[in-house]
């Protein structure tokens, strides 16, 4: 790869051209706020989520069902798709549960008021804390898992808005950013890699929620099924990383999770919105489409 592109020197002040945005011109912008008005739809279950089983998304699903399926009938939700690509996430509902704008949106309608919970670090946390689950009461493994949950937090935007970007969606290819970014998730694999040749998850012996975050992204980048650049990244060297994601894939709740708000991919992995659990056995794609 070559950078084929004029040198570019910025100018003073940098004024925003649509134009440049790529691939995804038709929703970034340089402001927040707004661009609609359209409220949220609401359901039956305590916990509304307005999501895209992006690796973001997909962490809060995977959660939710986790919970589900260690009895915690507290955690049953609705899962309300936001297409990003078409601007859902700039309603006026949206932006009033994140004003950030980005998916998961999480609403809590447990108790006498709503509580919204936005960031999908923040949103798992609240769930391991109100439900007493997949995290750690002993203080110092909550510390550890705590930590490897932030360092997911402040790692992956590296590897999806760093590497996955200029990999994937730029329109130039530039040698320089793909190189850079390329290396610093080489050195995030190499991190966990190190990590997991010590313990069996995370945070220690037990599965919790610093797994949950990590594994939507660079366990499916171990697997080679983000940005096509298992080859690219020599994603099989990391044989413990290898050992952590295969074992974390055959979850049920982790499958049934990814399937969420999902628009991609096999008909029969995607479960557009999700009201109840018999949804994943009547109202996948493939059989909505055969059914006419």
């Amino acid at each position: 790869m070559t950078d084929t592109t004029a040198p570019y020197t910025p100018p003073k002040i940098w004024t925003w051209n649509k134009a440049n945005g790529g691939q995804f011109a038709n929703i970034n912008r340089p402001v927040a706020g707004p661009t609609h008005d359209k409220e949220l739809p609401v359901g039956q279950h305590p916990l509304q989520l307005y999501s895209l089983a992006t690796p973001n998304g997909a962490k809060v699903t995977i959660m939710l069902e986790e919970l589900l399926a260690l009895g915690h009938t507290g955690a049953e939700y609705d899962a309300w798709l936001i297409r990003i690509n078409n601007g859902d996430q700039f309603s006026s509902g949206f932006v009033e549960v994140n004003p950030n704008s980005k998916i998961p949106a999480l609403l809590d309608r447990s108790g006498p008021t709503p509580v919204r919970v936005f960031e999908s670090g923040a949103i798992l946390l609240h769930l391991a804390d109100k439900f007493g689950a997949l995290i750690p009461a002993d203080p110092a493994k909550r510390a550890e898992c705590l930590s490897w949950l932030f360092w997911q937090m402040g790692s992956a935007p590296y590897l999806g808005g760093g590497f996955g970007h200029f990999y994937v969606y730029a329109p130039t290819k530039i040698e320089y950013a793909i190189d850079r970014f390329a290396m610093e998730a080489k050195r995030q694999l190499d991190v966990l890699d190190r990590r997991l040749g010590e313990t069996a998850y995370l945070a220690g012996d037990d599965y919790t929620i610093a797994d949950i975050a990590i594994w939507p992204w660079y366990g499916a980048l171990a697997l080679g099924q983000i940005y096509e650049a298992a080859e690219f990244l020599q994603v099989q060297t990391y044989a413990n990383v290898q050992r952590w994601a295969a074992q974390i894939a055959e979850r049920p709740a982790v499958k049934r999770g990814r399937m969420v708000n999902r628009t991609w991919g096999e008909l029969s992995g995607q479960l557009h919105e999700r009201h109840a659990a018999s949804d994943f056995d009547s109202k996948t794609q493939d059989k909505l489409v055969a059914e006419g």
